[in-house]
């Protein structure tokens, strides 16, 4: 090949998708490895990066953690006509995300290291938390402490019996916390 005829592109891997291509491989090495051994020379490894390549996008396996929950949550589909479907629908998604393999494990480890890593504390809370936050806030009409103490009850509930029995809650458990949490903050007929 001539000069004349080679690609403008410079050289090396090219960068669109790494980042697809990197989280795909953080929820991976956290669901084989579990999240204290996917460090980031082992999600780079399984990416096809180099370790530079993560670091020059996420300062902190924290912060490329939460990305990737970002990315793999999306936006909250709020589903139904009343406060209650609403609840309902967001209990039954954060549910299913949260039984996705990695994600939960994924999940449930960014929040343990945050308790003690008031940096990682604050990326969660103005990154993770504040959109959902946010939009159950819109769509509820509800005070913005009892939307917290909602996201909370639900959350709490999903990861501790992640971290208790290694497993997702089971549709039927799903089943019986909204049974339990959706008439205490989604009564359509106003906050209790």
């Amino acid at each position: 090949m001539t000069p004349a005829t080679a690609s403008a592109r410079p050289p090396g891997r090219p960068r669109t998708g790494v980042n697809a291509v990197v989280f795909a491989a953080t929820l991976s090495t956290v669901h084989e490895l579990g999240y204290a051994r996917a460090t980031v020379d082992r999600i780079a490894a399984a990416a096809g990066v180099a370790k530079t390549t993560i670091y020059r996008r996420w300062p902190s396996k924290g912060d490329l953690v939460v990305d990737c929950l970002l990315d793999a949550f999306g936006p909250v589909p709020l589903e139904g006509t009343g406060r209650a479907e609403l609840m309902a629908s967001a209990i039954r998604w954060i549910a299913a995300k949260i039984s996705e393999p990695g994600v939960g494990d994924a999940f449930a480890g960014v929040f343990s290291d945050a308790v003690s890593d008031p940096a990682l504390r604050q990326v969660l809370a103005a990154r993770l938390q504040e959109p959902y936050r946010a939009a159950l806030h819109e769509a509820l009409g509800e005070p913005d402490g009892r939307v917290l103490f909602f996201i909370d009850v639900v959350v709490g509930t999903l990861l501790h019996r992640l971290g208790m029995t290694g497993e997702p809650m089971v549709e039927a458990d799903v089943a019986a916390l909204v049974e339990m949490v959706v008439p205490h903050f989604g009564g359509d007929t106003g906050a209790t």
